[in-house]
């Protein structure tokens, strides 16, 4: 009895000293090992799709106080706000629902992937940054073999043998000056282009005796030594904010059903932190009033459509007018693309038609998924009736445009037994020795009706992001329920892809 009170004793003492505020105590320094258990936890909160919006999506057009200014955010609502106010400035019509500046630069990024991706995503190549920086050039000197070249007489006149490389020339680049040339080696002959002020660097003979005697022409006298250097420092300057001090407010009601609409969502992958969800819309010619306007059936919809967080937080707001001229037309397509974070949105949509009075509204939950950065992944895969390569002029312009392609869904997946069924797909980090499988069952049966493979190899791309884009002939399918589904194999990791998405073959 007499342990169990001292023990008590002590126990109370040590309370007591523990709670008394005016004793100092010596706390025990943080070991190494728990300064880097706190790093890596600070690390680990950072980590999140906000970093990778600054580090892939913005990391060249960010500038450093913005930056500065990120990095000094504690909370996730404040990124949010911080990410809506950076678009907010850039916004060249601040009166319109519309962010034309956010919209084009994830154009271009999706562009740079498609198209500069060498082993590495194409966003991240030099061509790709000043793509994406900069826009599409107004010449393009392009040399993808490389092999006999006539120097202008700046580089020294003369015909050299070259490595593969391109120019690229700007009439005018604010901040960086007028008549810019860029330009682009790959001396690995990999595909990897980097940019270089040296203008010998593409001479494939640099290193022999002949290509010594050709660099020792090359006319010094005609360029400043310091304008190349000054060239690069100013085109790794993310772009001037011209809006600084701007804020939106949008409120608006959604009104509720008697317009039938149709939409599908397709999502195609831009950066770790960003997906283009394409919202397709579809509105029956038989459900819209026509009025004569100018000799002419006219009808006309407002559509109203809105992105929220499932807590209603407003993401995205979109507004436009679709009109129809003629009763032939079975159908009005619309599309809006928007550019979003992996995760998960309310889809709200409203309709009006002018001339009838009705309404429609459409409303769905967009789970949009995030491009992981270790294995194989794909797009949505998309039942098109339009897949066609778009001019220069047309990149990036309009509805249905997915890089340099016009891809437009089929948003009842109902085709005619005398069409082709078009597919469109992306692939992300398959090894060229990877595999195709194509199958079609038809889902009352579970028979295959068609079944084949093609090696990955046979189709455009790389390991960075491969497109799929096929025709299907159906003339040979009796009219029926099917479903499309689509494996790719990757014998190299032993990994896989499914796809499927379902379609209807009727009569014509």
């Amino acid at each position: 009895m007499r342990d169990k009170l001292l023990l008590a004793l002590c126990c109370s003492s040590l309370l007591a000293t523990a709670q008394d505020p005016g004793r100092e105590t010596i706390s025990k320094p943080a070991s190494k090992k728990d300064q880097k258990k706190r790093a890596k936890k600070l690390a680990k909160e950072v980590e999140s799709p906000y970093a990778a919006w600054e580090n892939v999506d913005v990391s060249y057009i960010i500038t450093d106080e913005e930056r500065q200014a990120f990095h000094r955010l504690s909370t996730d609502a404040e990124r949010e706000s911080f990410i809506e106010q950076f678009w907010l400035r850039r916004d060249p019509t601040p009166d319109t629902e519309e962010n034309e500046y956010k919209e084009e630069h994830y154009r271009r990024i999706a562009y740079a992937n498609e198209h500069f991706a060498s082993g590495i995503p194409g966003w991240k190549t030099d061509r790709g940054r000043i793509y994406i920086t900069f826009g599409p050039p107004d010449e393009i000197d392009s040399h993808p073999s490389g092999g006999a070249y006539q120097q202008t007489p700046d580089e020294g006149a003369g015909q050299i043998t070259t490595l593969p490389f391109e120019r690229w020339r700007y009439r005018y680049l604010e901040n960086v000056g007028a008549n810019i040339l860029i330009e682009f080696v790959d001396p690995s002959m990999s595909g990897e282009f980097h940019l270089t002020i040296d203008t010998t660097e593409k001479n494939a003979l640099l290193h022999t005796p002949m290509g010594q005697q050709q660099v020792s022409t090359y006319a010094q006298s005609f360029r400043d030594e310091f304008q190349p250097l000054e060239m690069l420092h100013n085109l790794g300057k993310p772009p001037a904010v011209r809006y600084r001090d701007l804020e939106a407010v949008v409120s608006t009601n959604v009104r509720f059903n008697t317009l039938p609409l149709r939409v599908r969502t397709d999502y195609i992958p831009i950066t770790p932190a960003s997906v283009c969800a394409n919202v397709t819309l579809q509105l029956d010619t038989g459900d819209l009033q026509f009025a004569q306007k100018d000799g002419l059936d006219k009808a006309t919809v407002k559509l109203y459509g809105r992105v929220t967080t499932l807590s209603r937080h407003v993401v995205s707001v979109f507004e436009d007018v679709i009109s129809v001229e003629g009763r032939l037309t079975p159908a009005a397509i619309y599309q809006k693309t928007l550019p979003l974070a992996p995760g998960r949105y309310r889809l709200s949509i409203a309709a009006k038609d002018v001339n009838g009075g009705t309404t429609g509204d459409y409303e769905a939950v967009l789970d949009v998924p995030a491009l992981p950065d270790d294995r194989p992944a794909a797009s949505s895969l998309i039942l098109a009736d339009v897949i066609e390569r778009v001019p220069a002029r047309g990149i990036g312009a309009g509805p249905f445009i997915i890089g340099d392609m016009k891809v437009r869904p089929r948003v009842t997946a109902a085709f005619h037994s005398a069409e082709k069924l078009g597919i469109y797909l992306q692939l992300y980090r398959l090894e060229r020795s990877a595999t195709i499988d194509y199958s079609v069952t038809r889902d009352a049966t579970g028979k295959t009706v068609i079944d084949y493979t093609e090696p990955l190899a046979a189709l455009a791309g790389s390991f960075a992001q491969t497109t799929i884009q096929k025709w299907l002939p159906l003339h040979d399918l009796a009219p029926g329920a099917y479903t499309l589904h689509m494996r790719a194999a990757d014998p190299v990791n032993e990994r896989k892809i499914t796809v499927s998405a379902p379609f209807t073959v009727i009569q014509p």
